[in-house]
């Protein structure tokens, strides 16, 4: 698992990355009501802001930790947004991503430095 400074995590199998965000950002959310997911096939580059996630206290956007086509979004997580708060670092996925560059891992960080850096 590689993670973002804005909080995402991503997870990646082949040429497909898993991202959400993580633990950390739930706790900083609140109780999450609401989420909004990108649309399939949409083209984006790294940073791009992506989603919202909202909660009882305040809005966020999602970023893209990386560049590449979204593929698939968790349908699960329109239905229940409150699984963000139980599960924000696995079934709580918002969309998957066909990479562009999978050089661009390079550049995330890694479970130390993400810890390092929420310290």
């Amino acid at each position: 698992m590689k993670f973002t400074e804005d909080h995402e995590w991503i997870t990646v199998s082949g040429d497909i990355a898993t991202v959400g965000i993580t633990g950390h950002a739930q706790e900083q959310l609140g109780d999450v009501v609401f989420v909004e997911l990108p649309e399939v096939g949409r083209a984006v580059a790294k940073g791009d802001a992506v989603g919202v996630v909202e909660s009882v206290k305040v809005a966020s956007d999602v970023y893209s930790p990386l560049g590449g086509e979204i593929t698939e979004t968790n349908p699960a997580l329109v239905e229940d947004p409150a699984l963000v708060n139980t599960d924000p670092e696995s079934g709580a996925w918002f969309f998957r991503l066909k990479l562009a560059d999978p050089a661009e891992l390079d550049a995330l960080l890694d479970a130390d430095a993400y810890q390092a850096l929420i310290s």
